[in-house]
Order: C-alpha cells, then structure tokens, then sequence
C-alpha cells in the first residue's frame, strides 16, 4: 500500500484539470454574480425612487388641497368685499383680525387682500415688522393673472418676507368690475422636512426647469435645463425669485438617471406635481447601494469557492473511499428500514389509540346527553303539578263560557256567543302551547346551534315554572317593556339551564320572609350576560368553589349534578355558567352567551 502523501500527489495530479475548471467556473460565477447584483441593485433603486416620488407627490397634493380652499372660501366674506368696495379703514382693520384668525387656525404663513390698484389692504400679518398692509403689488404676476382670469397660482420669493411660497390667489367680484384680490401664501418647510426622512434628494421643479423646493440646499433656484434670455429677463423683471441668480443645479438629469458635478451617478424617481408643468424628481444615490452588491457578491463568490473546494475535496474523498461509501450506504438502508419499522408499529398503535379514544368520547357525550335528558325528566315530575293547576283554570273557564254560549244561542245572542267561543279559543290557544312547551322541554335535545331568542326561551321557562313560583308567593322579576337580543344556542338546553338555576333559586327562598328571584339580561365584554339571583341564605363557603363538581350540593336531598349538567351544556354553547355576588343578598349565577 502506497503512503498518503503519494496518493495524495498521484491524485492531485490526475485531479489539476477538473480543479483548473472549477477555478475557471468559479471566476465566471463571480463575474456573472457582479452584473446580476449591480442590475438588481438598479432595479431596486428605480422602484424605491419612483415609490418615494409618487408618495412625496400625494403628500404634497394633500397639503396643497387644504390651502386651495382658502381662497374660496375668504371670496364668500362679506367683511372682504366691504373693505374693498367701501375702502373703510375700520373695516379694514376688522378684517385684519379675521385673516390673522384663520391663518393661525390654517397654518397659513400669510393671508392678504390687494385692491384693484395692487395695494394690499388688509393682511393677516398686520402690525408686524414685515406687514403686507400698504405695499404696492400690482406687478407681480399672480395679481395681474388672477384680475384678468380669476384665479392664480403662482410660486416665488416673498418680497417682504423673502422666503420662497407658492401664492394662491383670487378676484373678488366680476371681471368686468373686479374689486381686487385675495391671496393666500404657502410654505414648504415642513413639506420638506417630511421629505428629509426620505433617502436621497427631492427636487420641485417648475415648468421652466427652476428648482423651487428640494431638501438639497446647494440645488435650491438651480437650473437643470437652460433657460432663454427672454424668460430669463422676464423671471428678473417679475422678481420671482428675487436677487438669487439662476445657475445650473448640481445634477444633470436624463431619464431616470442623473449626475452630480464630482460625476456621481443616482437614480431619479419622477412623478408629476400637483402644479401645472412641474415635476417632483426624487435622487437616490447608487454608490451605497452597488457598494452593498459588491459586499453581497464578495460574500457570495466566498461561498461558493468555498463550496466548490469542499465539493471537490468531497468528490475526490468519495472516489477513494467507494468502498467505504458502499458499506456506509448499506448500514444506513439498513437502520432506515429498521426506524420505518419503528415508526409504522408506533403509528399503529397511536391509530388504534386515537380510535379508543374517539368511542370513549362518544360514549362520555351519550352518557352525557343521557344523564341531561333524565335530569330534565326529573325537572318536569317537580313542575307538573303547576302546569296542571295552568291548564285545569283554563278548562274549567272554557267548560262556564260553553255553557254561557249555548244558553245565548238559546236566546237568540248569536253575538255574545260568539264572544264566549272566541275566549274558547284563546284559552285552547293557551292550553296547546303549554302542552307543546311540555314536549318540547321532555324531548330529546339536539346538539345543534342556532339563533334563539331570549324572549321565546323565558316565556317558555315561564310556562313551565310560572305556576310555582306564584304557588309558592315568590316574586319572580324578569325583564320587561325591552325586546332582549338573540344569541347562539339551543332552546330546549338553554331552557333546562334556566329550570335549574329559577328551581335552585325557589328553594332557596322558601319559607323566608319576601322571598324574591331576580332574572336580569345585561350586554356584556363578549356577548350576552343573564343573571338569576335570589335573596336567600346564600351558597355555603365550605361548597362554593366545588358547587359545579358533580354530587356536590347544598340541599339535604339533592344529588349535586343539575348545576354540573348546565355547566357544561353553556360550554358546549361557547358560553360559560359561573358564580357572581348577588345583590339581594343571597346566591347570583351568571349565563354567559355569544350573541347572534
């Protein structure tokens, strides 16, 4: 057997041509890597850039909005047009203070009414150091335009202020007979510090291609495309921006790419501006974002040589060690099918557990069911002796009120007869629907949940319990004069819960001096809340925390499971049944429902 360092060098030289093509491979990957790194890096920024433009547009559009409207609004004051038409100083000053009021209220830099002959009359800046009031502005182009069309909008550097806005104006009155205009002033000082938040440059440029509002302070009044003499003179003579020469801005803009003098290349969101002719140009930088691709592809290239060695070291690893592999391969099929095994006699018995499981379920839910079933039965043997005493009064009026009919009929009272049967029927009315609530509530309940109403199921408590409790001299409260919500249940359970709690509660009281029971419904943090309270001795503190556990109870013959049963019935609702304080003094259980 030879060394390892000769094998080593035998296969290294057996091995330098397939290596010298993974190095090859590996170069034309990192190179490949680069263009796709720097193209995607591109494409991000574009999106970024023209994402930010559009978002820095509609936040300018927002604010331009809520300005545009003041001058419409101030041509419908009627202080406005007396102090132009009557050119009284009083009023005049009176509208001073209104303008400062609503400017203060707006956020309006400056708000001003010029008269026909240019002079401003009334500002909300009067009595300041830099007042509007009695400067002449009969040359500025929003005056002129806004007196010949009615409206201006017009951008520039404030000649008493000299801070850059955008001035909104107005006419006052008809064009043939104007009485001057109204003028609101916009700043952009915290649109642009909104934007500051944003990575890169914003730039607003006009339709002459003036820089008006950008975050970049050196590109302020810049230029990015020439400007004729003429309209240059003109922008002099109209004193838009003041003394501020125009001079080219600092980046050269193409498309949506731009250059800065030092040769920098960044990218250039473009978005329309709300403004007639401009444009919001939002500038990213792309030299952070390829020097983040380059690190990405650094990192990248150093995986995947990283890579490639390692599969290569493995590649010549596995072809001197095939036996090995073999063997190695063997023994882990091996111990595969031993863990699948393992695995399928493990689920085996998990499935025929599960299966147990889910009869042991059914036949906990069938006793169950069984056990409320006969727990209702057992309520209808204490309750029936009231609905007999319900049902024996309305027979006996029908029995008078028959014989009361055929003795009219006999003289001849075909209307008063006719009286005595309609009672007939109502009573029959009656006695059906509590023999119907009766099998209602003896039938075998069903699991499913719907929308009932909490009217229906207390009548139909009422029907089966009423009689006991007037029996017995109880005061039962309930509400009333109120239609009470519909919630999720089923009736006849929702009923045998109400039995058991309003039968727990008339024990209770029984014998006791004023005996009442109180049935309130209340909204509560997740549906509906139904309280049933009495004012009788109370729950018995050595049983109150266990008072739902099945066979604990507080009466000497009772079996401790009605309390249980409803329980667990509320659960299956969603709800929940639980002890609360009651405030006549005894027991107070709480039903808690999901509404409807």
């Amino acid at each position: 057997m030879l060394p390892p360092f000769t094998l080593t060098r035998r296969y290294l030289r057996r091995y330098a041509l397939p290596l010298l093509c993974v190095g090859i491979l590996a170069f034309a990957a990192a190179v490949g890597l680069r263009l796709y790194a720097h193209r995607q890096a591109m494409a991000d920024l574009r999106a970024d850039a023209s994402r930010i433009a559009r978002q820095q547009e509609r936040l300018l559009n927002s604010e331009l909005q809520r300005f545009r409207l003041l001058p419409i609004v101030l041509v419908e004051y009627p202080d406005v047009g007396e102090a132009l038409r009557n050119g009284s100083e009083q009023a005049a000053r009176r509208l001073d203070d209104k303008l400062r009021g609503l400017a203060e209220r707006t956020g309006a830099p400056v708000i001003y009414v010029i008269n026909q002959k240019g002079r401003t009359i009334s500002a909300s800046n009067a009595g300041e150091p830099d007042s509007f009031v009695g400067r002449d502005y009969g040359f500025r182009p929003y005056f002129r335009q806004a007196m010949h069309t009615g409206t201006s909008e017009y951008f520039a550097l404030g000649n008493t202020s000299h801070r850059p806005g955008l001035f909104l104006a107005r006419r006052i009155g008809s064009a043939s007979a104007p009485d001057g205009v109204v003028v609101v002033k916009v700043e952009f000082d915290r649109i642009v510090q909104a934007w500051t938040s944003d990575p890169g440059a914003t730039l607003l440029v006009d339709n002459h291609g003036v820089t008006a509002v950008t975050t970049d302070p050196h590109a302020r009044f810049g230029l990015l495309r020439p400007v004729s003499p003429a309209l240059r003179a003109a922008i002099e003579e109209s004193q838009q921006f003041g003394v501020q020469p125009l001079r080219p801005g600092p980046y050269r803009v193409s498309g949506d790419r731009a250059t800065d003098r030092d040769g920098a290349v960044f990218v250039v969101g473009d978005a329309p501006a709300p403004l007639p002719g401009w444009r919001l140009l939002h500038i990213v930088p792309t030299k952070p974002a390829l020097r983040e691709a380059d690190g990405w592809v650094r990192s990248a290239t150093a995986l995947l040589v990283i890579g490639l060695f390692g599969l290569s070291v493995v590649f010549i690893w596995r072809r001197t060690r095939a036996e090995r592999a073999v063997l190695a391969r063997e023994a882990l099929e091996e111990e595969v099918a031993r863990r699948t095994a393992e695995l399928r006699a493990t689920n085996d018995r998990l499935t025929v557990e599960i299966t147990e499981r889910i009869r042991a379920d059914q036949r906990f839910r069938a006793a169950r069911e069984e056990l409320a079933q006969a727990n209702r039965l057992g309520s209808l043997g204490s309750i029936t002796a009231g609905v007999a005493h319900e049902i024996n009064q309305p027979v006996a009026a029908i029995r008078t009120l028959a014989d009361n009919a055929r003795t009219f009929l006999s003289r001849t009272q075909p209307d008063k007869a006719a009286g005595n049967l309609a009672t007939i029927v109502e009573l029959t009315e009656r006695i059906g629907s509590i023999v119907q609530e009766m099998r209602r509530f003896a039938r075998r309940g069903t699991h499913g949940l719907g929308p009932v109403s909490l009217d229906e199921v207390l009548d139909g408590t009422m029907l089966l319990i009423g009689d006991r409790f007037r029996t017995a001299g109880v005061a039962l409260e309930r509400p009333s004069g109120q239609r009470l919500p519909v919630v999720k249940a089923g009736r006849v359970r929702l009923e045998q819960v109400l039995v058991n709690l309003l039968q727990n509660a008339l024990d209770a009281v029984a014998g006791r001096p004023s005996p009442r029971v109180r049935l309130t419904v209340s909204d509560g943090p997740d549906g509906v809340e139904l309280t049933v309270e009495d004012n009788g001795p109370g729950l018995d503190p050595a049983i109150a925390t266990e008072i739902f556990t099945p066979f604990v109870t507080g009466k000497p013959d009772g079996l401790g499971l009605g309390l249980g049963i409803a329980r667990d019935i509320m659960t299956e609702f969603g709800g929940m049944l639980e002890i609360t304080p009651s405030t006549l003094g005894g027991a107070g259980f709480r039903i808690r429902m999901r509404r409807a």
